[in-house]
């Protein structure tokens, strides 16, 4: 079949169209001009005329990746040649840019047809590009702002990347400013007008990049001249495929990733936006534990509570009583190593958390006096585990750090634990615990303070914790009982715990008053480690407890009259103890308890007291240096993990999250660098509030568990706060004056009834002398 045609024909150009661009193949071609022919199309027939043959797969493969390669060059060249092109410019003025530090940063930006770029200066130089914005990527919106100003947000909808890999010049690296985001970028313009403005040439350029590729394909070069590369006429920068595929480079890998994870909230702005209003998921390492060896807990009974002194060490402790007196605190004072557990006192508090799934039935508990027995329950089980022997453990140095966790089996969940020696004179160690997930929380500080007796000493632990039930909002302050050790000069060395201790929650009215009782002189084994106690609500007795806090304990109610069995250690409850996970020593930081004390733990485990007290003495005299260094540079010790809240005078830890656990939202709890997180599978922020009080803004402290500095929205939001306050206190002026006034009157009517009540006891006392006078007189006579 032969089809002869004019080259003016449209029917021709039609079909040169379609054999150009989907490839149509005929049997027969006639003969054409080679003139009007499409570049395209004399690649794929090879010939200027003649009959055109079918070619092979291979090859129209070849020719299609061939014109794909020349088609994607041309476009680069074109959206390069608009880049650099100083005609092309839609608009181009200063703005002040919002990066990830919550900052805003004074930019040049230049919008051009598919493109914004930003820079330091006006001048095009390529030390002062900072990157470049690829609209066809992005959405426009307004965001709403109090401050002055317009503000709008460019952002990519699938929360990925709205940056080129290149900047016009071929710049790898923008200009040093601060760090913006990866996904979007706010702008704030001078006025309103202006940013109006900004917003009509963003949208008309988002519109423009489809438009300036079809416009410059038709003025494009005749198809009969092979396309120009970029090494002819264009800049020395070619924008190969590589290259425009290196921009997608690892958005597979991590597609929630963004620029704003680990960048903590800042709520100091007034104006945020939802994307900004959400926390990142943290991605931080998790810290690596390993599994703790089987541990020792000690024998019932008073069995291992007492210790024969070896004739060698019995002049250490005779030394040792030389240098104190009755009274005094010793905690200045060296003790001797042959009495010291090999292990901190931050380690030695972690004791009271092997059951804290005891605490997970608290939470679950419907009754208020169910969960304040389930609390009794727990504390006490903190208790039976005891050293063998008088043991104690080693005095933390400032600074000195402790973590680790226990695992929950039955809902593989973790219980962390978190302490600091935040003080050394006066000893204070600050703890925090945590289990979000089975909905408790504690935190407490403890001043470890000690007394001498003469024959005997006490190690008092003044200070209480507050356990937080947070899905209840109950907090429940708890104190600790002293440890007594007798038998110093005469006798065996004994010890025991005594002292009143309470366990109560405001909000419910429960409390329980449990007392240890210490032996007796004349005692017998049964009246070792007793301990009595009694719930109330308010002031009724709902219960007694009674037993022995290292065996069984018994709970009586006065409802019924009825005993049981409240708590035993027995050997089916040891064998539930939770198993507990800590840092290998060799991956732990200087400051940790374990690693910091290991040389003494090694030379007592050894036997080697000479050793163990030289490495001792090793720490203490680094400490006593680094104090006086601080002192004679003035300078105070701030502690890592916790602060001191300026209204409660109590240490919260800095990290502390009591929100209730969420079961869509968050997903398992961990620690990194002694920063207990959350992991959640959406963003959500973290709420922290200041306190209430007010101070000086030059004096103002971190409150309620919030370590961030207070910004300039602050002062502003405070500013705005004083004509309100200022308004509130004048029309209280005249409620405070008569207020003033009846309290000036009620003073008046107490003093008159007081001088009332002296002139009559005044005369009541004259009557009597004046009775007894004449009493005497009448006697008198009589007697004559």
């Amino acid at each position: 079949m032969s089809i002869d045609m004019s080259t003016n024909s449209p029917i021709h150009s039609q079909i040169s169209q379609n054999e150009s661009y989907e490839g149509v193949q005929t049997e027969e071609v006639g003969t054409f001009n080679t003139q009007q022919r499409s570049h395209s199309e004399t690649k794929l027939s090879g010939n200027v005329s003649g009959t055109w043959t079918k070619p092979s797969k291979r090859d129209t493969y070849k020719d299609q990746k061939r014109n794909y390669r020349i088609e994607k060059k041309r476009v680069a060249k074109e959206l390069i040649s608009t880049l650099k092109d100083p005609s092309v410019i839609v608009m181009h003025d200063w703005l002040k840019v919002r990066g990830t530090l919550k900052s805003w940063t004074k930019l040049y930006c230049t919008l051009k047809p598919g493109l914004l770029v930003l820079s330091k200066s006006y001048k095009q130089k390529s030390g002062h590009w900072v990157g470049t914005i690829l609209l066809s990527t992005c959405e426009l919106i307004e965001r709403p702002s109090k401050k002055d100003g317009f503000c709008f947000k460019l952002f990519h909808p699938l929360d990925q990347s709205i940056w080129a890999q290149k900047g016009p010049k071929g710049e790898t690296l923008g200009a040093l400013t601060q760090p913006l985001p990866y996904s979007y970028l706010i702008f704030r313009a001078p006025s309103e007008p202006a940013g109006k403005c900004w917003m009509d040439a963003l949208e008309l350029a988002l519109r423009c990049s489809s438009l300036l590729v079809r416009s410059m394909t038709k003025d494009a070069a005749p198809p009969s001249t092979p396309p120009p590369t970029p090494e002819e006429n264009g800049p020395k920068y070619e924008l190969n495929e590589s290259d425009c595929e290196k921009h997608f480079d690892g958005l597979e890998e991590d597609e929630s990733k963004t620029d704003r994870e680990d960048v903590p909230f800042d709520y100091s702005e007034s104006d945020h936006s939802d994307e900004d209003l959400e926390e990142s998921i943290p991605e931080a390492v998790e810290t690596q534990y390993s599994e703790n060896a089987t541990e020792e807990l000690g024998q019932q009974g008073d069995a291992c509570q007492t210790e024969e002194v070896e004739e060698e060490n019995k002049s250490l402790i005779w030394s040792l009583v030389k240098q104190v007196r009755p009274g005094m605190d010793l905690s200045k004072v060296v003790l001797p190593t042959f009495i010291l557990e090999t292990r901190s006192f931050l380690d030695k508090l972690s004791d009271y958390y092997y059951h804290s799934d005891l605490l997970s039935e608290a939470v679950h508990e419907e009754d208020a006096y169910g969960r304040i027995k389930a609390v009794v329950k727990w504390y006490l089980s903190g208790f039976y585990k005891k050293p063998k022997g008088l043991k104690k453990p080693y005095n933390p140095i400032l600074g000195e750090t402790f973590r680790c966790y226990w695992h929950h089996t039955k809902t593989n969940s973790k219980t962390f634990y978190v302490a600091e020696q935040i003080s050394h004179h006066p000893p204070v160690s600050a703890f925090y615990v945590t289990n979000r997930r089975e909905g408790f929380a504690i935190s407490g500080s403890i001043l470890a303070k000690s007394k001498f007796y003469g024959n005997s000493l006490s190690a008092i632990l003044d200070g209480a914790a507050r356990l937080t039930l947070l899905k209840r909002g109950e907090e429940y302050v708890i104190t600790m009982p002293y440890a007594h050790c007798k038998g110093i000069l005469i006798g065996t060395l004994t010890m025991e715990m005594g002292g009143k201790v309470s366990i109560a929650c405001e909000k419910t009215g429960y409390k329980a008053e449990i007392e240890f009782k210490l032996k007796p002189f004349l005692g017998s084994g049964e009246a070792s480690n007793r301990i009595v106690g009694k719930v109330k609500f308010g002031h009724e007795a709902l219960a007694c407890i009674e037993g022995h806090w290292d065996d069984e304990i018994f709970i009586k109610e006065k409802s019924s009259n009825e005993q049981s069995l409240f708590w035993s250690p027995t050997p089916e409850i040891k064998s539930k103890r939770l198993k507990r996970f800590t840092v290998p020593v060799e991956s732990q930081s200087d400051m940790e308890s374990e690693r910091l004390w290991r040389l003494v733990s090694e030379a007592i485990q050894n036997g080697d007291q000479n050793g163990a007290t030289r490495e001792k003495t090793v720490l203490e005299e680094e400490q006593r240096r680094h104090a006086k260094e601080r002192k004679a540079k003035n300078i105070a010790w701030v502690p890592k993990l916790f602060e001191k809240d300026c209204i409660s005078q109590e240490w919260i830890y800095k990290y502390a999250d009591l929100r209730p656990w969420d079961r869509l939202n968050d997903v398992v709890q961990f620690e990194s660098n002694f920063k207990i997180q959350t992991k959640t599978k959406h963003r959500t922020r973290m709420v922290r509030t200041l306190s209430i009080a007010r101070v000086d803004d030059d004096k103002r402290n971190v409150q309620s568990g919030s370590s961030d500095m207070l910004t300039d929205s602050t002062v502003d939001n405070d500013k705005k706060r004083q004509p309100i306050s200022k308004a509130i206190n004048k029309a209280l002026e005249p409620v405070i004056k008569s207020h003033q006034n009846i309290s000036e009157r009620l003073t008046n009517i107490n003093n008159s009834v007081q001088a009332i009540a002296r002139r009559q006891d005044n005369d009541n006392t004259l009557f009597i002398i004046a009775a007894l006078l004449i009493s005497q007189v009448i006697i008198a006579w009589l007697m004559k």
